[in-house]
């Protein structure tokens, strides 16, 4: 028996002077399969001894065996107890090298990255660009937007387009913070109408070219939020003159945005001014994403009331847009007019007393009011009801004269047109000089020309299946007049900024209440 060591680790014998020694493999049993035993000859189990420098080959395949030697039944009795010791030391070794690894990750640190570039004021060429920002959008005239409005569940989308040289604003409006003002949106500086869609889709979508006529009200909302806001941010974003220098711009990166290479510019917006007018902290100023030729691509920063806003502008896209109606329609070219239309709108107040009357279709976007009624330039009368769509329980009767006008309000019901014979407190009421918007138009209509020496045309357009020129006869009056001199619609532009308009019929009309009766001439004496 070999000597025990210490701990109770048993000796392995060495081998013989001169023999190849061969490793024992940790398991049951030593797989020999054809090597030379590093056992003296003659021992059990034992093998021819290898020769001295020869170190045996091993076969290319191992056959299961039936021999002692190959499943260890022959080993000797301190085998196991060596085979202990191996897988002991190799369990040692494996325990020492899992802690080591975990020791190796518990003290890694990942590489420092790369140094981020540094914000740094404005170099002389970069202060140019900013400061040419708003005039370069002037001279560009028109682009495409994308605005976010907020954050989360309560983020607003706008798509649509700016026209920096009108001014106009046309926008889709949707997200999940939409609420009640999804729908389309048109806004100049001073007016902003909206056409609400409850049913339109969440995603944003650019609006139709051609925008629909129906369904526009005047929204007044409070400034320095919501549409107004972003209203007042993308139109103040174009200017006539470059602007002054800004000291607290700085240079934070540079970018490449849709290919485009840009630098990211931290400066002051006027749009985007706190509600008090106070310069934000440096850590709230808007960032500006400026090409090499001072075009704005993108926008960062907060609406005055502190919303956080992103604006995109796709260069790119620019068609022309189309104001409603209620905006003026189509902006035209305005000129002189011609001859023929100077001498139709000359005899307009004669064509007028001849054609008897016309029946009045109204539409106005403020309150959404819709009326219907016929005036009398035979009788001096006209007579019209409306409705509104803020109050569409109850509808208002008004009853003309020139310079007075008289009106009942009444529950709404029955048909559009007011009722005839007029109500008798229609009758007996007094009149009163006209007030609103409504009553000077009717009172307009019903008084018919205008100054012909001072008019323009402001483009050709179509009403009613007819052509027609669209003369402004002072600033704000516009008749609508057919190739035959007839008026075919009458607008009128109202100090909020929107036009409401009568479209005409011309046409018998019943006998409205208190115009005149035709007096017959009296008979010659024989």
């Amino acid at each position: 028996m070999p000597a025990a060591g210490p701990a109770g680790a048993t000796e392995i014998p060495a081998a013989e002077p001169g023999a190849a020694a061969v490793p024992r493999e940790p398991g049951r049993g030593h797989r020999r399969a054809g090597t030379t035993s590093s056992r003296p000859a003659g021992s059990p189990g034992g093998g021819p001894r290898a020769a001295p420098g020869i170190t045996p080959r091993l076969p290319d395949s191992v056959e299961p065996s039936a021999d002692p030697e190959v499943d260890g039944t022959g080993d000797p009795a301190e085998q196991p107890r060596r085979r202990r010791a191996v897988l002991i030391a190799l369990a040692a070794t494996a325990t020492a090298s899992a802690a080591a690894l975990v020791a190796g990750l518990l003290s890694w640190a990942p590489e420092p990255a790369e140094p981020t570039e540094a914000a740094r004021p404005l170099t002389a060429a970069e202060a140019d660009r900013l400061a040419a920002v708003r005039v370069t959008n002037q001279r560009d005239v028109r682009a495409g937007v994308r605005v976010s409005v907020g954050a989360g569940g309560g983020r607003t989308e706008l798509v649509g387009w700016v026209d920096w040289a009108r001014p106009l604003v046309y926008l889709d409006v949707s997200g999940p913070g939409a609420g009640a003002e999804r729908g389309l949106v048109q806004a100049t500086t001073s007016t902003l109408l909206v056409r609400p869609d409850p049913t339109a889709a969440p995603t944003p979508a650019s609006p139709p070219l051609v925008p629909p006529g129906d369904r526009w009200r005047l929204r007044e909302l409070p400034d320095g939020r919501g549409l107004p806001a972003v209203r007042d941010l993308l139109l103040g974003l174009a200017a006539a003159r470059v602007d002054p220098a800004e000291p607290e711009a700085r240079r934070m990166r540079g970018e490449t945005l849709d290919g485009v290479p840009v630098d990211v510019i931290q400066a002051p917006l006027a749009a985007l001014r706190p509600a008090d007018r106070s310069t934000p902290p440096p850590d709230r100023l808007p960032r500006l994403w400026v090409d090499r030729d001072a075009r704005l691509h993108r926008l960062e920063g907060r609406l005055p009331d502190g919303t956080p806003v992103t604006v995109e502008l796709a260069r790119a896209d620019r068609p022309t847009l189309r104001p409603v109606d209620a905006l003026g329609g189509r902006p035209g070219l305005p000129r002189a007019l011609t001859d023929a239309e100077a001498d139709r709108l000359a005899r307009l107040p004669a064509r007028l007393r001849t054609a008897g009357g016309a029946g009045l279709t109204l539409a106005a976007p403020s309150g959404d009011l819709r009326g219907s009624g016929w005036v009398s330039w035979a009788g001096s009368a006209a007579y019209l009801s409306v409705v509104g769509g803020d109050d569409p329980g109850r509808r208002t009767l008004l009853r003309a004269r020139p310079g007075s006008v008289a009106r009942l309000v009444m529950p709404a019901g029955g048909p559009a047109a007011p009722p005839l014979p007029a109500p008798a407190g229609l009758v007996r009421v007094g009149g009163r000089p006209p007030g609103d918007d409504v009553e000077r138009l009717l009172d307009t209509a019903l008084r018919g020309g205008g100054p012909a020496a001072a008019a323009v045309r402001i483009r050709d357009d179509r009403v009613a299946a007819r052509t027609v020129d669209v003369i402004e006869v002072r600033p704000g009056l516009r008749w609508w007049i057919d190739r035959g001199g007839l008026p075919r619609r009458l607008e009128l532009r109202t100090g909020r900024g929107v036009w409401v308009w009568l479209d005409l019929a011309p046409g018998r009309v019943p006998a409205l209440p208190g115009a005149e009766r035709a007096v017959s001439p009296p008979a010659k004496r024989r």
